[in-house]
């Protein structure tokens, strides 16, 4: 049984050589300091005090939201890569149906177009 794939092989096997965009990759982050410091402010005044007083709780916002969007990130991350090991391991089962389609050209797609004045 060589030939078959651990399940470990199949979570790790579409991934290399890929990097994701910046966005995707700071995106709790990004969002940890903006709803950190929202949070804060919006305590401060609902409670009729200088938006930026009591540093503390901006800064436990951003900790506790970072914390819980890095967290959420990672479930995520594992979610797809198991769906995506599935996928690819009924795919390697079953190759029949999935036929590998003919390469067209544009030209070939297109239907020729005479412009009307």
């Amino acid at each position: 049984m060589s030939s078959q794939l651990s399940a470990i092989e199949l979570l790790k096997l579409g991934d290399q050589g890929r990097t994701k965009p910046f966005l995707n990759q700071y995106w709790p982050q990004i969002l940890g300091v903006s709803f950190g410091i929202a949070s804060g402010v919006f305590i401060n005044f609902g409670t009729r005090r200088p938006v930026f007083s009591g540093i503390q709780k901006h800064i436990l916002g951003v900790v506790g939201w970072t914390a819980v969007l890095t967290y959420a990130q990672e479930r995520r991350d594992a979610y797809f890569a198991e769906r995506d090991a599935v996928y690819r391991h009924y795919i390697e089962l079953h190759p029949e149906d999935f036929p590998v389609p003919e390469r067209k050209k544009i030209g070939d797609i297109f239907e020729p177009w005479i412009p009307i004045r």
